[in-house]
């Protein structure tokens, strides 16, 4: 059974960063892609970054050039880096991976953009 544990998130500024962990317990980020997804309240649940198992990264629009993903397999741990974050991007947070017989998903961790 594979658990994903996020941690990281917290109340920030316009403007300020956060850095996301999202650790599994087994090695599956070094064969699977990992995806991380957001949900704003009143909206549905979006996917913001993806990595694929070789390392290929890529981003949703809105979020393109302030969010970086990253994953150290040694470590079986991914990230996610929020620079220049905005009021808009108050969302909770979630990492998931997924092999061809199932998905699984982080507890989710509440990030939230107010002065």
């Amino acid at each position: 059974q594979v658990q994903l544990v996020e941690s990281g998130g917290g109340l920030v500024q316009p403007g300020g960063t956060l850095r996301f962990s999202c650790a599994a317990s087994t090695s599956i980020f070094s064969r699977w892609a990992v995806n991380w997804y957001r949900q704003a309240p009143g909206k549905e649940r979006e996917l913001v970054a993806s990595i694929t198992s070789g390392g290929t990264t890529n981003y949703a629009d809105s979020v393109k050039g302030r969010l970086t993903i990253s994953k150290d397999t040694a470590k079986n741990t991914a990230y996610l880096q929020m620079n220049s974050l905005k009021p808009e991007d108050t969302a909770v947070y979630y990492c998931r991976t997924s092999t061809v017989w199932r998905e699984y998903w982080g507890q989710g961790t509440q990030v939230t953009v107010s002065s």
